[in-house]
């Protein structure tokens, strides 16, 4: 297989480096000199508070009171002079946002009755009171004076992820839209879908986060299964014929702007990656990116590295080696991101949902033609996922390495994202394969959840941290299968997931961004900043898990019969899952044991 032009795109990158805009048009938020000086003092752990601050004076002002300060200090200034400035012109981060209890809040959402298990149940009345504590409203005076504010205004209240995440992010908001659906929160969910098509009118796309800084990069573009999950709660067809050509336009903007053709047996095939080309460091990790970047020799090259690091942001796992492709043997580093050129799995499922949700929009609309359109590229996208990304000897999808045209044989949950999404023929899904893959590669040994990767890098993204977002892809992929043997393996890392979440909140009375799959309870780390607790992407999965599963979890082992035939772990096993069912029987007994010590 090969890709066009490849090696020539990546040329042109790397001679072309004054062709690159920067991450947003503020020369105080995002580029220059008042930044850099900022962001290099080291007067904050964390890059990401200096430009959350909203600014006291209009930018000439700053600007001037920056030249006198620079003036003063003969060019060098100390940390204590930048920390006197940044103190005098800016407030602290968090000043945009005003008090808001939502409106449609109530006590006892419907769903919390189904909850068998009296523990869960008062667990998940909790994860409910949560959404008021991370609920926003900005202040009106952010409309009037947004110059002054990194905070890109909205008019609708949000509910953020929690602890540095002040602010809206585009993929987490499809948990904690799931999890504000069966809170019977639909007006809260409304606004935030309202949000998110205002970001497609100002931006032609919805940017990574609610922040100026993230206005040249995006996330997974779940915002039309967001406006999925919404009708399938609220059946609001106006709401859906009102914004249909924005929810289009959002599609349309991934298809022209991330789209590569990969050409296979003398076919080419319509396939996407992420792309975020910018100039310049991230400018809430700023000091973070320019420090990695100094090893490499030319700019041409530190700015190919800060696009790689910029794009490894728009696909939500910042950092991770999965993005990494070296020219030798060694495992790499971050400089080795080349996010660019990797197609990977999941965006590529999202994508193909996509276009078949469309095609369900525009049925329900009556637009026949418009329903033949998305149901033709579906399957089109479909056919590329199946043809391209399907490695029939590993037995799943696998990303595929744009570079060296082959595909990437690691263990990543998002391999199985097909399945979630439907990406996929189930006249030919090969289930046992599926099955099998996953035996080969361990997961079921980590008592914690599922492993992100099996690399152990120190970034956040990979071994040994599990995120709630891939909990929830894996599971879910295995309920699509439709095969009871696949789906037992689901309720049971479900089980673990659940009862790991539920140790780490009875010891902290928290809710963490990710966890440690090592252990059950155990707290996540790596990265650039600190674990995050809050947390709005982890309370939706919890609270989805716990409603669908709400009649077989518990938080001690039970044995009992559903009508699924399921008693706590498989009875009867086929020859494809039998190994590793009986792996899962195994350390399910000794994951309980530790989980209560």
């Amino acid at each position: 297989m090969r890709v066009a032009c490849v090696t020539c795109n990546l040329l042109l990158v790397l001679m072309c480096v004054k062709c690159l805009p920067p991450p947003c048009e503020s020369d105080i938020y995002c580029y220059g000199e008042l930044l850099h000086t900022v962001q290099m003092s080291f007067i904050f752990p964390d890059s990401k508070t200096f430009v959350d601050m909203k600014m006291k004076y209009p930018r000439n002002e700053i600007w001037q009171r920056f030249r006198e300060m620079m003036n003063r200090t003969d060019n060098n200034p100390s940390p204590a002079d930048i920390s006197s400035f940044v103190d005098e012109t800016f407030d602290p981060p968090g000043s945009e946002f005003e008090d808001w209890d939502p409106i449609d809040w109530i006590p006892y959402p419907k769903f919390l009755k189904k909850i068998r298990d009296p523990v869960f149940r008062g667990w998940a009345r909790h994860l409910h009171l949560f959404w008021k504590e991370l609920g926003r409203q900005m202040k009106y005076e952010v409309r009037n004076d947004t110059d002054l504010y990194s905070i890109i205004y909205v008019q609708h209240p949000v509910i953020v992820p929690g602890g540095r995440f002040r602010e809206f992010y585009y993929w987490d908001s499809y948990w904690i839209i799931r999890g504000l659906l069966l809170s019977e929160m639909h007006n809260t969910v409304r606004g935030m879908l309202e949000n998110f098509l205002s970001m497609v009118n100002t931006y032609g796309f919805i940017p990574n986060g609610g922040r100026i800084y993230y206005s040249r990069r995006s996330q997974p573009p779940l915002l039309i299964p967001m406006v999925k999950s919404y009708m399938d709660a609220t059946k609001d067809i106006e709401f859906l014929r009102k914004n249909i050509d924005t929810i289009e336009e959002e599609f349309q903007y991934w298809m022209k702007n991330h789209s590569v053709v990969v050409v296979k047996d003398g076919k080419g095939y319509t396939l996407a990656r992420y792309s975020a080309p910018s100039s310049g460091p991230r400018p809430e990790s700023y000091r973070e990116d320019y420090e990695s970047a100094q090893v490499l020799r030319t700019e041409a090259e530190r700015q190919n590295h800060y696009t790689q690091l910029k794009t490894a942001a728009e696909s939500g796992r910042d950092f991770s080696t999965r993005w990494y492709i070296t020219n030798s043997s060694h495992k790499g580093s971050l400089t080795d991101t080349m996010t660019q050129y990797i197609i990977p799995v999941e965006l590529n499922a999202i994508l193909c949902w996509n276009a078949q949700l469309l095609s369900e929009f525009y049925d329900t609309l009556d637009m026949a033609n418009k329903t033949m359109q998305y149901r033709r590229l579906a399957d089109m996208w479909l056919e590329a996922v199946d043809d391209v990304l399907w490695h029939d000897e590993v037995g799943i999808w696998l990303d595929y390495d744009l570079i060296n045209g082959v595909k990437r044989n690691h263990f990543y949950p998002t391999n199985l994202a097909p399945l979630w999404t439907g990406c996929f023929k189930r006249r030919d899904l090969q289930v046992g394969k599926i099955m099998k893959y996953l035996e080969r590669s361990q997961i079921m040994m980590y008592l914690g959840g599922i492993p992100t990767s099996l690399e152990h890098s120190g970034e956040q993204w990979d071994y040994p941290n599990a995120w709630p977002p891939l909990q929830y892809i894996v599971i879910m992929a295995l309920e699509a299968t439709e095969d009871i043997w696949a789906q037992n393996l689901a309720v049971e890392f479900a089980t673990r997931w659940v009862r790991s979440n539920f140790k780490t909140f009875n010891e902290s009375r928290v809710m963490y961004e990710k966890y440690d799959a090592t252990f059950p309870g155990g707290h996540g780390s790596g990265g650039e900043y600190v674990n995050q607790i809050g947390f709005g992407w982890t309370n939706g999965v919890i609270l989805e898990l716990l409603e669908k599963y709400s009649q077989l979890l518990t938080v001690e082992d039970d044995v009992f019969t559903t009508e699924r035939g399921w008693q706590h772990r498989p009875l009867h096993i086929n020859s494809a899952s039998s190994s590793l069912v009986t792996h899962v029987i195994s350390l399910t007994v000794i994951s309980t044991a530790l989980l209560f010590l």
